[in-house]
């Protein structure tokens, strides 16, 4: 992984075999960043996402494997006492168009992943909520 920072702007590059949450979370821990949102593309190889049920509150994982392009990854990245927060989704399409996504668990790279943080000055908390069952934002 490599990265720069231009004021607020935080521009990524990972690397085959580096795990999308494990460099995310070690970048937010490293700059001490509070609020950022996230957004970026790139080639994975492995994928777990999760759907939320509200029903029963639990997580459902799906695996993937394979030549996946992310379509898309978005998130937050907060605090949850002092701690990095990592929120973020993530879609990926298959060599015949299908599109796999939810809740982003696990993506190890293949190829690259281009990722832009957005820092944003202030903060913004989670808390539990036992109604809905996930951590939500705090102001």
């Amino acid at each position: 992984m490599e990265y720069r920072r231009f004021e607020n702007t935080i521009v990524l590059r990972l690397d085959p075999e580096e795990e999308v949450c494990e460099k995310l979370t070690e970048v937010a821990a490293k700059e001490e960043i509070q609020l950022a949102t996230i957004s970026g593309l790139g080639a994975v190889k492995e994928l777990t996402t999760g759907v939320f049920d509200t029903v029963t509150k639990e997580y459902h994982a799906n695996q993937f494997e394979g030549a996946l392009e992310i379509v898309s990854l978005t998130g937050t990245l907060t605090r949850k006492e002092g701690k990095v927060y990592l929120h973020a989704h993530l879609s990926a399409g298959d060599s015949k168009g299908n599109v796999y996504g939810g809740h982003l668990n696990r993506a190890v790279v293949s190829a690259t992943a281009e990722i832009i943080l957005q820092v944003i000055p202030g903060s913004v908390g989670r808390k539990f909520s036992d109604s809905v069952g996930l951590n939500l934002f705090e102001f």
